[in-house]
């Protein structure tokens, strides 16, 4: 017994002397970092936030970061990839709401579990939903769009970027709370979606602030609310769905650090470190305002928090609309 209890207050010492040292040793000097990126390069929110990201990460650790976009079936396909990489620092993921938190409840087999394939480091930001409607509805608020969707079932049609989608999820998590009844549409790109929208082929849009502040500015479409209870730093004078009477009605499209399941501990809690200096710069904040995000940041346990509720909203919500992936 006395030479198990020696063996194992050694173990426990090596343990508490190699943390530090981890944490001091990693990044390794010349060792690039790798970010997942479960999406195609080129330009979209996801991708340009996790460049920014890297960017900045890159110049605090003093190493090179590179990012790696693994598109395809809902982001399933690059978090799958990344749930299967060596828990050694070296590679982690970059991700989102769609597939973190609505994948694992859309597809009976996603190929990995973000809960238990993962070690959360950081919330990043959040991007809201916004309902947008074209010139020719005959409503000026949020209010007077509830009662005339509920006053016309299966005349309106909503166009989304797919099933599963944040677009599409924000549209059925309305009728749910409001009672209407509308007709999803899915698209396979936004841009063709606005451009419908505008023509009158859709009638709405629970679009993405980025994908659409340009065209409310100019005036071609009607904002009605974001779904938040905070207001964009891209559309200030739009109000939130929590100001005009629906606390509950609220979807974005927030983004995440995460790491393979059994990353120690000190390279998560110094790269948590990091990403939250990065978001605390001022002039960080702004190119993130630019975009339409807000920025978020915290522990690792905030962002576990925020996932495991995720999960239970959207699985809700999409048990109650009777969604498959297709």
């Amino acid at each position: 017994m006395h030479s198990i209890l020696k063996t194992l207050s050694s173990v426990a010492l090596l343990a508490a002397l190699t943390a530090p040292v981890c944490a001091q040793s990693w990044p390794e000097a010349g060792k690039p970092i790798h970010i997942v990126v479960p999406a195609p390069g080129g330009g979209g929110t996801g991708d340009t936030i996790a460049r920014m990201l890297a960017e900045q990460l890159a110049t605090r650790l003093k190493t090179s970061f590179v990012i790696e976009n693994k598109p395809g079936a809902n982001g399933n396909i690059g978090a799958s990839f990344a749930a299967k990489s060596a828990p050694d620092g070296y590679r982690f993921l970059f991700s989102w709401a769609g597939t973190l938190a609505v994948s694992p409840k859309l597809y009976t087999t996603p190929g990995f579990d973000s809960q238990k394939d993962f070690a959360p480091i950081a919330l990043i930001c959040d991007v809201p939903n916004i309902l947008v409607v074209n010139n020719g509805q005959p409503v000026k608020t949020l209010k007077e769009f509830v009662e005339y969707a509920k006053n016309n079932p299966g005349k309106l049609n909503f166009g989304s970027t797919g099933i599963g989608s944040s677009m599409h999820l924000a549209g059925e998590l309305f009728m749910t709370q409001t009672g209407a009844k509308m007709v999803h549409v899915p698209y396979n790109a936004p841009g063709t979606a606005t451009t419908n929208m505008i023509a009158n082929d859709i009638q709405l849009m629970f679009q993405l602030v980025p994908g659409i502040a340009s065209q409310i500015k100019a005036e071609k479409v009607k904002a009605l609310a974001i779904l938040s209870d905070t207001r964009s730093p891209a559309l200030p004078d739009v109000p939130t769905t929590s100001e005009l009477g629906f606390p509950k009605l609220q979807s974005s499209t927030w983004f995440a650090m995460l790491a393979p399941k059994g990353t120690p501990a000190p390279i998560i809690e110094k790269m948590n470190a990091e990403i939250n200096a990065v978001l605390k710069d001022p002039e960080f904040q702004k190119k993130l305002a630019a975009i339409g995000a807000t920025t978020l940041g915290g522990t690792p346990q905030k962002l576990s928090a925020h996932l495991s509720a995720e999960l239970d909203k959207w699985g809700a919500v999409i048990q109650a609309a009777g969604i498959k992936a297709q």
